[in-house]
């Protein structure tokens, strides 16, 4: 049995908000060996995090952000959305693993970039869509990526070439111990989102997943320690 490895969605969002620098020392705190985090550009193209395309869910302010400064955005939410470069920083040594929704081919250049400029291209991993993941491998020949696919049936081996994803990155309920294996067969690791609960989280590591993506790090990481320990008796 493999151990899965436990991604904090958007950082720890059941304890503070979500894509906030609390958020993700919280989830690395918790036990998590990465946090996914959403990226998204400002109107003067700072790379900054926040899923949404504007404030309002979480920030209170009926204002897009493809509309905003970085230093309106600043203004606005108090500091509290961060920069790329604030939570590769915060995160320190440990992985981001990085969706860009929304992501144009210029902005996943910038995003990449930013990237390689603060010298974290080994501790970052990309998802997404796989038309943002073909700009991703185009920006970087070296990026690791964790292609978002949302049906049971394989992709197409020259889809498969174009964008040489390490990751096939599926909705939870989608995954089989059959399509595990398959996809371990084709030399390729498989990573599930987003599962909230114990018996989801081991029916994934009972099937083989390589990565399990949850707002509820705390329970998978027990699971994983536990998984883990079992493994080795």
């Amino acid at each position: 049995m493999r151990t899965a490895l436990a991604v904090g969605h958007r950082g720890d969002p059941y304890r503070f908000r979500e894509n906030t620098l609390a958020s993700v020392r919280s989830a690395l705190a918790r036990g998590a060996d990465a946090v996914e985090v959403d990226v998204r550009l400002t109107r003067d193209g700072v790379p900054v995090l926040l899923h949404d395309a504007s404030l309002e869910r979480l920030w209170g302010h009926e204002r897009r952000l493809a509309e905003l400064t970085h230093e309106k955005l600043r203004h606005l939410t108090g500091g509290g959305v961060p920069t790329l470069r604030e939570a590769l920083r915060a995160a320190g040594p440990a992985r981001l693993m990085i969706d860009l929704p929304g992501a144009t081919a210029e902005s996943v250049r910038t995003v990449v970039g930013t990237v390689r400029a603060c010298g974290a291209g080994e501790r970052v991993y990309y998802c997404g869509a796989p038309g943002t993941m073909l700009a991703v491998r185009a920006a970087d020949a070296s990026a690791e990526i964790a292609m978002t696919w949302t049906t049971v049936a394989a992709p197409r081996p020259a889809l498969l070439a174009a964008v040489r994803p390490r990751w096939l990155n599926y909705r939870f309920a989608l995954v089989t111990r059959e399509l595990a294996d398959r996809d371990h067969r084709a030399g390729l690791l498989v990573s599930a989102w987003t599962a909230d609960t114990g018996l989801a989280m081991r029916r994934l590591i009972a099937r083989g997943v390589d990565s399990i993506t949850t707002n509820r790090i705390d329970v998978l990481a027990v699971l994983a320690r536990k998984s883990a320990a079992t493994r080795r008796t």
